[in-house]
């Protein structure tokens, strides 16, 4: 397991074409960013205790992005995050998971890097991009690891 999870979250975002798919939570049609913790996680996203291999819990594309407040380049990554919400609502969920409370969460994925936003298509498994991005990078990764188009 923790294999599989270094492995998802080391790899690069642009490098695969068959990724897994989001779910659409509180805030998906109204294009606000949903904030998770553990077990919502693991209803909404992927159950990490239940399953050995990723079996992605959502039906709609998903962008998790793993911060914490004192990070410098989460804080710049924010009010883009929250603008990607909105301009593609309805076709992505937008997660937000601190890991400064939700250190269980963020131990059990390996996260060591912020921010880490982790890309999960429809079908297949999710990319990680760690640091921050610029906006052009983003749009690239939903348009091509998402699949999802302007």
């Amino acid at each position: 397991m923790k294999t599989f999870i270094l492995l998802v979250f080391t790899a690069t975002v642009l490098s695969v074409s068959d990724l897994t798919a989001g779910n659409p939570g509180t805030g998906s049609a109204t294009g606000s960013v949903v904030l998770l913790d553990n077990n919502m996680f693991k209803q909404k996203v992927f159950n990490y205790e239940a399953n050995k291999t990723w079996k992605y819990e959502g039906t709609m594309p998903a962008i998790i992005d793993f911060y914490a407040d004192w990070c410098g380049p989460c804080r710049m990554m924010s009010p883009l995050i929250d603008e990607i919400a909105k301009k593609y609502a309805g076709r992505i969920v937008v997660y937000k998971v601190d890991t400064d409370k939700e250190r269980l969460l963020s131990q059990s994925l390996g996260i060591s890097s912020l921010p880490t936003l982790l890309f999960i298509p429809v079908k297949g498994q999710p990319q990680a991009s760690l640091g921050a991005i610029p906006r052009e990078s983003l749009e690239k990764a939903i348009n091509e690891v998402l699949m999802i188009k302007k």
